[in-house]
This record gives structure tokens, C-alpha cells and sequence, in this order.
């Protein structure tokens, strides 16, 4: 039998065709309002560059705007991509963040730039001059949030002891994890093919830490559950167009479902979309519990992060909500 699990949101913060980023964020808000008093426990916003799609680009100060929003509900990074902020700034930051709202941050962080080469290169400026240690910047981020004192010192950040996460999408990211004894986010949304062995690698080489004393496996899954499976099966069109727009090269705001969308993809793309999301969460709550107790049974994770992809803004909220009655559900027969 496996155990109860947690559930939380990464939130993309998507841009809808017709709209503009101002929306993105007022979606942003009224989701985090409407579950900041459910059994979310966390809710985390993605930082992406360069995506027409995408309006997170500005991590921390959308985490902020969520903060003032709500009163109960961790708000953190789904990640900061470390390669393009100096762990000392990101400490400063999240230190200010701590004193204004409390103890509801998470530092969630990722190894890659989050955009191309180019954009990476207009945003790092070379600070690295090609070398990157995400191991040691996260050590050196630790250090800073620490009550350790030495010649520099994030004030805020000092001893605050933000709690921090590894995320990650290979192997690499879980030996990480596993060294520092951190819990270990996969980002199974996008690519699941390492998924079983990335968290294998990670339960049997975590090491305990001051943070943390057993393996916590946190997996986000693309999540869509509405009132009825067709409902489901249309609103998740949204989705499998951005995908299919960033396969082909036509990037664009998020569109709105359509009810065929085999008059959009080639049967060669269908098969490449669907075969990247083996793990999702899809249909009305009887599916959905399946899928989760299918997921459960094989993976066994501590938390699941709930991302969704849908473009009418009560049907992305009321998909939050009805994940929410499957996995209370879920967890009462565990």
C-alpha cells in the first residue's frame, strides 16, 4: 500500500491568445487565492525567458504579489535557475521576502537557464565565463541563509533558513539532491523518461542533512480534471497545441481548445505529444483517482505538483479544485 501524498501547483503563469501578461497574472492571483485555503501545500511559479507563451520571467516579484495575496500557502520558485542569478542576490532576495511575509517561502532550483542559448547569453553576460557548479551554488546559497557569518553576509537572508529543493529532469540532479540531502523535485511535466531512475539513484544515495533526515520525492505531472472525461479531453487541447507549437517552431500565446485536433497535428507529431506525457492526469475524478493510484503504485512519491495548461480561467481553476477531491479520495484508503 502506498502512502498519503501532498499536493501543490507549479504555475507557468501562461499567456492566453487575445490577452496579455497583465491577465496571466491576474489568473495567477485568483488561483493562488482560491486554494490558499485548501490542502495545497505549496505553490510554486516557474521562471522561463523569451517565451511568448510563458509570462514568468520575473520570478520573485510574481512570488511576492502571490505572498501578499494569500495568508496560509508556501509560495516559492519552481525554480530559480541558478545559472542566471548569483546565489548571494537570490539569498538577499528571498531574505527581504521572508521578513515582509514570514516563514511560507520555498527556494526551488534548477540547474538550466530556463530559455535558448541566446537569451541565456543576454541574460548571464558571461558571469560564469562557461563554468557552472549548480552543486556549489546551491552550497553557496545555503551558506548565505545560514547563521553563519564571514565577510559577506546577505542581510536580509541570514539565518533564515529558507527551506531549500533540488528540480530536475536526469540523473545528474539526483545524485545533487542526494548529496546535500535536499527533497528532489522531478519535472515529470515535460520529460518523465528518467523519472523512475532519477528517483531510485536518489532514495538510495541521500545522505541526511540539518534540512531534511529521510528522501522526500516530489513529482510535478501535468494535471487536467474537470466535471466530465470529455470535458477534459477538449480543455487539454490548450496544452497539446503549445506543445505542438514549440515542437515545430511556431511559439505563440496559449490557444484556445479546439475539439479536433487531428485537424492541427500530423499523425507523426500526435504520437510524439502524447507518448511525452505517459504520466499525466487526465479526465473526469473517477480517471483522474485511477491515474493517481497507477502513478502511486509505481512511483510512490511524498508530493505531487499539479501543473495545468487550460484556457478558460474557471475551468483552470475548478481543475485544481476536483485534483484536490480525488487525491482526499486517494488518501482516505491509504
Amino acid at each position: 500500500m502506498s502512502k498519503p501524498v501532498n499536493i501543490s501547483v507549479l504555475n507557468l503563469v501562461y499567456v492566453r491568445e487575445g490577452y496579455d501578461s497583465k491577465d496571466a497574472f491576474t489568473r495567477m492571483r485568483l488561483l493562488a487565492e482560491a486554494l490558499d485555503d485548501s490542502s495545497y501545500k505549496r505553490y510554486w511559479i516557474s521562471e522561463h525567458h523569451n517565451m511568448k507563451s510563458i509570462a514568468s520571467s520575473a520570478t520573485r516579484q510574481l512570488i511576492q504579489y502571490t505572498l501578499q495575496h494569500t495568508k496560509r500557502i508556501r509560495v516559492g520558485s519552481g525554480g530559480v535557475m541558478l545559472p542566471n542569478h548569483t546565489p548571494y542576490i537570490v539569498a538577499e532576495e528571498f531574505g527581504t521576502m521572508y521578513e515582509l511575509f514570514g516563514d511560507r517561502l520555498d527556494i526551488g532550483l534548477g540547474r538550466a537557464p530556463g530559455t535558448d542559448q541566446v537569451t541565456a547569453n543576454a541574460i548571464r553576460r558571461g558571469n560564469h565565463q562557461g563554468i557552472f557548479d549548480f552543486e556549489e551554488e546551491i552550497r553557496e546559497l545555503q551558506f548565505f541563509l545560514s547563521d553563519k557569518e564571514s565577510q559577506v553576509i546577505a542581510n536580509p537572508g541570514l539565518n533564515t533558513n529558507i527551506p531549500l529543493y533540488v528540480l530536475g529532469s536526469s540523473t545528474d540532479s539526483a545524485y545533487i539532491a542526494a548529496r546535500l540531502g535536499l527533497p528532489y523535485a522531478f519535472a515529470a511535466h515535460f520529460a518523465p523518461a528518467m523519472m523512475e531512475e532519477a528517483f531510485e539513484i536518489y532514495e538510495r544515495n541521500f545522505t541526511p542533512s540539518e534540512q531534511l533526515k529521510e528522501p522526500y520525492k516530489m513529482a510535478c505531472l501535468n494535471v487536467v480534471v474537470q466535471d466530465t472525461q470529455e470535458e477534459a479531453e477538449y480543455v487539454v487541447t490548450s496544452h497539446y497545441q503549445n506543445v505542438y507549437g514549440m515542437i515545430t517552431h511556431h511559439r505563440g500565446p496559449m490557444k484556445q481548445p479546439v475539439t479536433n485536433m487531428d485537424e492541427i497535428w500530423s499523425m507523426q507529431h500526435k504520437e510524439i505529444i502524447l507518448n511525452q506525457f505517459p504520466v499525466q492526469i487526465l479526465g473526469d475524478k473517477e480517471q483522474a483517482l485511477k491515474d493517481l493510484e497507477a502513478f502511486q503504485n509505481k512511483f510512490d512519491v511524498d508530493e505531487i505538483i499539479a501543473s495545468t495548461a487550460i484556457y478558460d480561467t474557471d475551468a483552470f481553476i475548478k481543475s485544481y479544485q476536483l485534483f484536490e477531491d480525488v487525491v482526499i479520495e486517494y488518501n482516505k484508503k491509504q
